[in-house]
């Protein structure tokens, strides 16, 4: 829905989030896929600061585990094998290296067209709603969007007072047809990838706004 998309790479990484997990689809359902950390002093540290522990074998492990899960399954798992099978051949230090790896190549495949920034580029230094006002501010932005959750914690006066329009979004989770059985939601985008290739950006929008929607919203 987005002409920007803002990487927050300079704020506290939290183990509890999915920086650097996944979930995939397997013949016994829903398996969690980890990258795993180097865990010393990560409470003060930043996500673009966070180092893979490349002591584990995790890229083997998660290469084995999609292969098991898609590879002869899948129907379009061949269109993009090639791809996932060099990224997991590729070493990787940060995780936000590989996490832009993986979503610049996702979105030119799913076609959507976003211009990617890091926070960690515009020298903000202050936090919360204060923080997102401000990336909006440095890149020009009239209408910033936000997950359901945003209501929490976002201030919107202070969006109103500085002009720019705030949108919850309520994303609509697509039921599409996948391998093993009853469907599961919230799986890593590859399951819809690798299950409908080039069908995929339709199923994703087909019960939610697409990128234009926002600004008849917000002039009609």
């Amino acid at each position: 829905m987005s002409d920007v998309f803002c990487i927050l790479d300079d704020v506290q990484f939290s183990t509890n989030d999915f920086t650097h997990r996944n979930k995939i689809k397997s013949a016994r359902g829903p398996l969690i896929i980890t990258v795993p950390i180097l865990r010393s002093g990560h409470f003060e540290k930043r996500i673009m600061d966070m180092e893979i522990d490349n002591k584990i074998k995790w890229k083997k492990i998660h290469w084995n585990s999609i292969l098991a899960s898609y590879g002869k399954k899948a129907p379009y798992f061949e269109c993009y094998k090639d791809f996932f099978e060099m990224a997991y051949k590729t070493s990787w230090d940060k995780i936000l290296d590989l996490d832009l790896y993986f979503l610049q190549y996702l979105f030119k495949e799913l076609g959507i067209t976003v211009k990617i920034v890091k926070s960690s580029e515009m020298n903000i230094q202050s936090d919360k709603s204060d923080k997102l006002m401000e990336i909006c501010d440095h890149q020009d932005a009239d209408i910033y969007i936000s997950g359901e959750l945003g209501r929490d914690y976002i201030d919107k006066k202070k969006f109103d007072e500085n002009g720019i329009k705030l949108h919850f979004q309520n994303y609509q989770h697509p039921v599409y047809t996948q391998l093993y059985g009853e469907f599961c939601s919230h799986m890593s985008v590859i399951d819809l990838l690798f299950n409908h290739g080039e069908k995929c950006y339709d199923i994703l929008t087909m019960n939610n706004p697409k990128k234009g929607d926002l600004i008849k919203k917000f002039t009609l």
